[in-house]
């Protein structure tokens, strides 16, 4: 089998990413706009927030960690890799219905652990609410990630990709027909998740069966592979569970602070378009072809891609995070200020994405340095790395917030992204060269980051100079498309004459192989 262009899987899974995060951009603008930074936000926030972090343990952050290498290697040596993935499927499914059930009934304790400074208002009772309608999300949206990672193993990446979209389709539309029927808007959005869950499902299983690839529930059985999957996927899995302790310890500073819970989730869903277009497409498309490579002994070939990843990543990522530190406010009062979400929400929540904008590349760096472990069925090394930066999170976090407040939260996260990608890279030493960027990318990189610089000081004067038009109504689209298109020109310009990148030459390494 031909292992799938690394390019153009970026690029399909990427597009689609791009179509969901925009979608989940308008989804959320209509969620601040009719719940607005409180009470039903906060709560509803929290509650969604627990199927999304359990879904890191059992779905693509962990379980697929240890699970696309192995299926990449048993598909690329004809060895039953369908039986292999019903197998998994089904033991994946056992866990998941008894996580569910026990979910459901300690879910006040759940609650409690998770977001603390709730206790004693009703944003307590409702999170429990809440929480016990969206909790089967879980199951439903696990195996399809595992159906993605067949898919995606294959080099089939349109599916696993589009079927975001359908969550937040469903979402946005449910909660038009709540606002037409008169209906209450925060109920249609939690009793539309599993339901969006299941649609999920049935289209990445249905892409699987057009695909050939025969993965149906079996009855679970302990096999030698399975014993494998779940030595490699408990480290993953551990190491997934860390990173969630990292937002549960924001979401335990901000949850003692009013309306911090939705300022910080805003701020969180405006660096995350950034990072899942370019960090998590790059990731998803890379690690089996790593795998492939690594299992042919095609050592340059590894390189060449974990390279030509990390460059075509930080040649969007770098100028992405310029944008998010120097223009916040211009970007948040145009998304979100509207109905409930007002000017100090604003003010609070660009403050924030200003310091996410400062971790940003860390954070799409990770994506990219560890697929290099995971494609060696390393999941340990990971995990060790990850309970360090959870250390400095919560240490930041905690012992910044009394001094300042809510946004040490931001600050944590932030700094804990930069903390791991040192410890990623450190760690890679033993695999020698392969594991290294190659010379063009340290040559190109520093020019990257120079023509971003440049970006952002044309990005500051364009926002000095149409600035006030931010502040009508009928403009402020129109003065942020000026804004970005600025951006894009500028940035653009500027690292064709740095020679930051040609984008012939990079189109054609992608394509090599």
């Amino acid at each position: 089998m031909k292992p799938p262009r690394l390019l153009s899987g970026v690029l399909t899974v990427g597009v689609w990413t791009l179509l969901s995060r925009v979608l989940g951009f308008v989804r959320d603008v209509l969620i601040a706009g009719f719940l607005g930074p409180g009470p039903l936000m906060d709560a509803f926030v929290a509650a969604f927030r627990l199927p999304n972090m359990f879904r890191r343990f059992f779905a693509e952050g962990a379980f697929n960690a240890a699970f696309v290498p192995m299926f990449s290697k048993r598909l690329e040596a004809q060895e039953n890799a369908d039986g292999f993935a019903s197998l998994a499927m089904s033991g994946l499914a056992l866990v998941l219905l008894a996580l569910v059930g026990l979910a459901m009934v300690f879910m006040p304790a759940l609650v409690w652990a998770t977001a603390e400074g709730f206790a004693g208002d009703e944003r307590f009772d409702l999170t429990v609410e809440f929480g016990r309608v969206v909790f089967p999300y879980i199951l439903f949206i696990s195996l399809a990630a595992l159906l993605s990672g067949v898919l995606n193993a294959t080099g089939r990446f349109t599916a696993a990709a589009a079927a975001p979209v359908i969550l937040n389709v469903m979402l946005c539309t449910a909660m038009g027909y709540a606002v037409v029927t008169g209906g209450q808007v925060v109920q249609a959005l939690v009793w539309t998740i599993p339901f969006a869950g299941v649609a999920q499902l049935a289209l990445v299983w249905a892409a699987a069966h057009r695909a050939g690839r025969t993965v149906r529930p079996v009855r679970p059985r302990w096999t030698p592979e399975m014993a494998q999957l779940v030595r490699i996927a408990i480290p993953a899995a551990l190491a997934g569970g860390v990173m969630q302790v990292n937002l549960l310890v924001g979401q335990q500073v901000a949850s003692n602070y009013e309306n911090a819970v939705s300022w910080l989730y805003a701020a969180d869903r405006l660096y995350q378009l950034p990072l899942g277009v370019v960090g998590i497409a790059v990731g998803i498309v890379l690690l089996p072809d790593l795998s492939r490579r690594l299992r042919a002994q095609d050592d340059n070939g590894a390189r060449e891609a974990l390279s030509r990843a990390g460059e075509i990543s930080l040649a969007l990522t770098i100028p992405a995070a310029v944008a998010l530190m120097v223009i916040p406010i211009p970007l948040i009062t145009v998304l979100f200020e509207r109905g409930a979400f007002g000017t100090d929400d604003t003010a609070a929540t660009a403050l924030a994405v200003a310091i996410y904008g400062l971790g940003l590349p860390a954070f799409v760096l990770q994506k990219v340095l560890q697929p290099i472990y995971f494609a060696r069925e390393d999941t340990k090394r990971p995990f060790h790395y990850a309970v360090v930066a959870m250390v400095v999170n919560a240490a930041i976090a905690i012992g910044l917030a009394p001094f300042i407040g809510w946004i040490a939260a931001a600050i944590g996260t932030t700094l804990a992204g930069w903390a791991m990608v040192w410890l990623l890279l450190r760690g890679t030493r033993p695999f020698g060269d392969v594991a290294r960027f190659d010379v063009r990318f340290r040559r190109r990189i520093w020019r990257i980051a120079l023509a971003a610089t440049l970006m952002g000081v044309v990005l500051w004067h364009g926002m000095l100079a149409i600035g006030p038009l931010f502040g009508l109504d009928g403009w402020r689209w129109l003065a942020l498309a000026v804004l970005v298109l600025l951006g894009g020109l500028s940035y653009g310009l500027f690292g064709r004459l740095l020679g930051a990148f040609d984008k012939g030459a990079l189109r054609k390494a992608f394509r090599r192989g």
